[in-house]
């Protein structure tokens, strides 16, 4: 394994930014990422995966590790489910889509989101209606500290709303290495009612019960006409997290902006789009020099060419203010801004 100096990051990181890492490193199995660790025990450690959740503000005075490990294998095989893991450099997409092509199903909503399985329990990933937590069995990690190998099973996650124990208690204190899922091999439980996959179903004449290949298809549609592609303008996808508000709070809002979307989360709290706060605020297509909101979807911040970390950042604390000012909340980042 070759350690590499001063190297650019502009290509591991979907905003495309340019800053450099002191040290730089790619492993490619869990034997070298011990290996890498024990030989660089009093260096500060720097992971990254696919870049894909991440806005770098300034050069990494670190050793980066890039997880590169790669994978896919079916443990267990019965009547109804199915049993597999994939080692954290896969990426996302492609494992979903391997998981579609072996008609296992439950990841069919999650498709086309960017970055690597391992990345994906740190955020909790999620889509129309779906989460990483509801097929997630458990999770294999390496304790930087220690070097020792741990099982998170799901309830040891902590998960939550794009949450989980790896963004809080145990931040920077583990590298994933494997994620093990318990999908459907029959009889899939479809999720359909959430967004606008329903009329992506109808438009493309799905009337009768869909397969997961065609929820899977609508998804990627629905978020290829909303969402920029980072091989060809740099972002992180959804830059904001929906922020849940009381019902009192909702319902005072609801009197002034009658058309404002939610979604019920319980008798007490309502979720509201972050999208549409934005889009409400007037920041739709926005754009100071190259840092700027996407032109057809509000919650997508942009380079559109050589912005620096710092830019994207100014712009999303324009929006988090204006939002503050005009509906009291609090919009939080889901992007890890480093």
């Amino acid at each position: 394994m070759k350690i590499e100096h001063h190297k650019s990051l502009q290509n591991y990181n979907t905003f495309g930014i340019h800053v450099t890492a002191r040290e730089f490193v790619e492993v490619t199995s869990q034997d070298q990422l011990k290996e890498v660790l024990h030989q660089n025990k009093e260096k500060e450690i720097f992971v990254l995966s696919g870049g894909s959740n991440m806005l770098l503000t300034k050069n990494v005075d670190a050793l980066v590790i890039h997880i590169a490990i790669k994978g896919i294998e079916i443990i267990e095989t019965t009547k109804n489910h199915v049993i597999l893991s994939a080692n954290a450099g896969e990426n996302w997409h492609d494992f979903v889509q391997f998981c579609i092509d072996h008609d296992f199903g439950g990841l069919e909503n999650l498709s086309l989101i960017p970055g690597y399985v391992g990345s994906a329990p740190i955020q909790n990933i999620g889509a129309y209606g779906v989460e990483l937590k509801d097929s997630m069995i458990r999770c294999e990690a390496i304790q930087i500290a220690t070097k020792e190998h741990k099982i998170f099973d799901n309830k040891d996650c902590n998960f939550g709303y794009r949450d989980s124990i790896f963004k809080n208690e145990a931040k920077g204190e583990y590298i994933i290495t494997k994620v093990t899922f318990k999908l459907t091999t029959n009889n899939h439980a479809l999720r359909t009612d959430y967004g606008a996959i329903k009329d992506a179903l109808k438009k493309n004449n799905i009337t009768t019960t869909p397969t997961i290949k065609d929820i899977a298809n609508a998804v990627i549609e629905i978020r290829k006409s909303k969402l920029p592609d980072p091989k060809e303008i740099g972002n992180s996808g959804s830059f904001f997290k929906n922020p849940i508000i009381k019902k009192e709070h909702f319902e005072k809002l609801q009197k002034e902006y009658h058309d404002i979307p939610f979604y019920k989360i319980d008798e007490n709290y309502i979720k509201v789009p972050a999208g549409w706060l934005v889009e409400t605020c007037g920041f739709k297509g926005k754009r100071w020099g190259d840092a700027g909101v996407h032109k057809k979807q509000a919650l997508v911040l942009v380079n559109y060419d050589n912005a620096t970390g710092k830019e994207i950042r100014e712009v999303s604390e324009k929006i988090k203010t204006e939002i503050k000012n005009r509906f009291n909340i609090n919009l939080e980042t889901e992007v890890n801004i480093i």
